[in-house]
């Protein structure tokens, strides 16, 4: 029976995993360096079988290149949801490309120093990508409030993953350093398995988040807080929620919400913060799930079509929203609706 190395069955969950994402139907763009990124740790994945399996040592001219891509296209697929570039992009190609290009010189001319630069790299853009979500979840101001918070812990974890990636490169480099070599193989087996699942899923959980088409604006300035300038700008907000339903979107963001009450995007995030102290996602999320409990205590609709009906798009958003407001299941508050009618009074008021 010929050997099959572990990180092939790797790759085949990981293009699975691909697939799986990529034939999502919706109205929304696709965010597609999201996906690059899970078929890269696929492809990085067979390279490490066939390194570490076959002995196929060409792939070691390969392989590093293609993990200098990865940062990159993480941090280009956050910024897809935060804002749209000012730079034209054959400049961002340009500049997100250097890595890479940087790693095959090296590669070619100057192996040694190929695991400080992608160490460099890793680390760097990893602090990129965590600054660029300094504010929270409301900083994926593109991202539908329906899968933000899970986007945006997804997109932390992989961030951190590139910086045990960049500590495991730096364990490997000193193995080697002391003639280890032999240990050094078994930890780059086992890691770097780990850690190219662990971003696959991650980016996949994040590329849930799709960018609603032609949604991308402008980042507005913020104004400095005043009480009564955060009490102005929620009162906006509830009346667009309570009068217009504006909830019900489903590709509601927070770009959407701003330009609907012609307030800048950063006010509203900062004005909900510190009246609630809840990013606006939950804020808008909690008017969703009061309508779903109103929904399931008068009508027969089910589940599904009520989480659509309220701006839900995906069944475990909602659940995970409507444990959090309530406490309990959609079901079990049915349940619980019908024995005690008083109880869906009291989240509705």
């Amino acid at each position: 029976m010929p050997f099959v190395p572990l990180p092939f069955v790797v790759a085949l969950l990981l293009f699975i995993l691909l697939w799986g994402v990529a034939r999502r139907e919706d109205e929304a763009a696709p965010n597609l360096p999201f996906l690059g990124l899970i078929l890269l740790a696929a492809l990085q994945s067979v390279f490490t079988g066939l390194r570490w399996g076959y002995g196929v040592g060409e792939v070691g001219y390969v392989a590093p290149v293609s993990a200098a891509i990865m940062p990159s296209l993480l941090y280009v697929g956050v910024s897809k949801l935060i804002r749209t570039s000012d730079r034209r992009w054959p400049a961002l190609l340009v500049l997100h490309a250097t890595p890479a290009a940087l790693v095959l010189v090296l590669v070619l001319f100057w192996r040694d120093v190929v695991d400080v630069a992608l160490i460099s790299i890793e680390f760097i853009y990893a602090a990129a990508i965590l600054w660029l979500l300094r504010s929270g979840a409301d900083g994926l101001r593109l991202a539908p409030f329906d899968g933000a918070v899970p986007a945006y812990r997804a997109i932390v974890a992989a961030a951190v993953t590139l910086c045990l990636s960049g500590m495991v490169d730096m364990l490997v480099s000193f193995e080697v350093a002391y003639g280890q070599s032999a240990c050094a193989a078994t930890v780059i087996g086992v890691a770097n398995l780990f850690i190219l699942v662990f971003v696959g899923v991650a980016a996949a959980a994040a590329s849930q988040s799709h960018v609603p088409i032609n949604a991308a604006e402008p980042a507005e300035a913020s104004s400095p807080s005043d009480a009564g300038k955060d009490a102005e700008t929620i009162a906006r907000v509830n009346e667009l929620m309570q009068e217009k339903k504006l909830y019900r979107d489903a590709n509601l963001n927070l770009n959407r919400l701003a330009r609907r009450a012609a307030i800048p995007a950063r006010q509203i995030s900062a004005a909900i913060n510190r009246a609630t102290a809840r990013n606006v996602s939950q804020y808008v999320n909690e008017y969703r799930v009061t309508e779903a409990c109103r929904l399931l205590s008068e009508t027969d609709q089910s589940v599904t079509e009520i989480m659509l009906a309220v701006g839900f798009q995906t069944k475990s958003n909602f659940h995970r929203e409507f444990r959090r407001v309530t406490d309990m299941t959609p079901l079990a508050w049915r349940d619980r609706s019908a024995q005690s009618p008083a109880l869906a009074s009291a989240v509705s008021g």
